[in-house]
C-alpha cells in the first residue's frame, strides 16, 4: 500500500492521501450490511452511488470514525478519572461539508447508515442545517432571498447553541425542520434529538470558522465541537454541471407539486430549465462555494475528492 502526504513535498504535510484502491483495502475484510433495497432510499436524487461504491469508500470511512468514537470514549475515561469526576459521556459530533449538488446529502445518510450497524454505537442521529436557515420572511425583510444558503442566511446562534446543548449532554434538544417542497421552515415542526451516540451534522457551511467581531475578539463556532468532519470535493465545473442535471430531473419530479415553492420551473421547456439553472448556479451556489464553502476544505479531518463520474477517486486524513 503506497501512501502519500500532501503538504510541502518531505512527507510533512497535514494529510495522508489513499488513493481508491488503497483506500479499499482497509475494510477489505469487514462485511457489508446495506443492501440494494436500503442504499436507493439513502441516495439523492440523480445520485449513482453504488453497493461497490459504500464498500470500498464509505465502508472504511466508518471504520476508521468509530476507531475514532472508541478511542475518544477512552480519552472521556481517562479525563474523567484524572478529574475526579463522575459524569456521562457526550455525543460524539461529525460534521459534512460541501457544495450544494456534490453529494453530502447522501453520503450523510450512508455514514448514518452504517455506523447505527456497529453494535458500539447504534443510536445514530442525522440533522441538516437546513432547518437552521432563517424563515423566507425573515430573509425577505433583510434582503437576503438572492443569499440563501449563504453563512449570513443562517440563524448561526440557535445552531450554535443547539450543538452546543448536544455536545453538553443535555436530554433533549429540538431543531427546526425545513422543507425543501414549499422552500422554507415548517411552521411548529421540529426535530427531537435525545442524547445519540453519535450525531451527524450536515451542512453547506457546518466548517466555518468563527466570525470576527467589531472588538477584533471571536467567539465559537460550531465546528469547534465537532469530534470529526467531511468535505465532499469535487471540481467546480462538475458540480455545476451536476446542479443543473438535477435541476432537469426537479423539473420533471418535485417541480410538478402544486406545493412546490418552484412550481413555475415544471412548465420551462429543457433549454429553458438549462439556462435557469445555469444562471441560479452562476449567481448563488457558484459564489457561495467559492467564497465561503470551499475556503473551509483544508479544516476538515477527512477530504473525500469525487471525479467527474461522481465517484470517489482519494481521500485525504488528517493526521493525528
Amino acid at each position: 500500500m503506497v501512501q502519500r502526504f500532501t503538504g510541502n513535498g518531505n512527507g510533512l504535510g497535514p494529510y495522508v492521501e489513499r488513493d481508491r484502491a488503497d483506500w479499499a483495502e482497509l475494510a477489505a475484510s469487514t462485511p457489508l450490511t446495506l443492501d440494494a433495497a436500503t442504499l436507493e432510499k439513502l441516495r439523492g436524487l440523480r445520485d449513482p452511488t453504488r453497493l461497490i461504491d459504500v464498500s470500498e469508500v464509505y465502508l472504511p470511512l466508518t471504520r476508521l470514525l468509530s476507531e475514532y468514537v472508541r478511542h475518544t470514549g477512552n480519552l472521556y475515561r481517562s479525563t474523567n478519572e484524572f478529574l475526579r469526576l463522575s459524569v456521562d459521556r457526550t455525543p460524539f459530533v461529525i460534521g459534512v461539508a460541501g457544495s450544494v449538488a456534490v453529494g453530502k446529502s447522501t453520503m450523510a445518510r450512508l455514514l448514518r447508515e452504517l455506523l447505527a450497524g456497529w453494535p458500539e454505537h447504534p443510536r445514530v442521529t442525522l440533522i441538516t442545517t437546513d432547518g437552521f436557515l432563517l424563515p423566507n420572511a425573515e430573509l425577505e425583510r433583510r434582503g437576503l432571498m438572492h443569499r440563501k444558503g449563504f453563512p449570513e442566511s443562517y440563524d448561526r446562534r440557535e445552531l450554535l447553541r443547539f450543538v452546543i446543548d448536544v455536545k453538553s449532554g443535555k436530554e433533549e434538544v429540538t431543531a427546526p425542520v425545513y422543507s425543501h417542497l414549499t422552500y422554507d421552515i415548517v411552521p411548529g415542526e421540529q426535530a427531537v434529538v435525545r442524547r445519540p451516540d453519535i450525531m451527524i451534522i450536515e451542512g453547506l457551511n457546518v466548517l466555518q470558522p468563527a466570525r470576527v467581531r467589531a472588538d477584533g475578539t471571536t467567539g465559537l463556532a460550531v465546528s469547534d465541537f465537532f469530534d470529526f468532519s467531511v468535505y465532499v470535493d469535487a471540481d467546480p465545473v462538475d458540480i455545476r454541471d451536476w446542479y443543473i442535471q438535477r435541476f432537469l430531473s426537479l423539473r420533471d419530479t418535485a417541480f410538478q407539486d402544486p406545493r412546490s415553492y418552484f412550481v413555475k420551473y415544471g412548465k420551462f421547456t429543457e433549454e429553458e430549465a438549462i439556462a435557469e439553472a445555469g444562471r441560479i448556479w452562476d449567481s448563488i451556489n457558484g459564489p457561495n462555494l467559492w467564497t465561503n464553502i470551499r475556503p473551509t476544505r483544508g479544516r476538515a479531518t477527512a477530504i473525500l475528492r469525487k471525479d467527474s463520474d461522481h465517484r470517489v477517486k482519494w481521500v485525504r486524513i488528517r493526521k493525528v
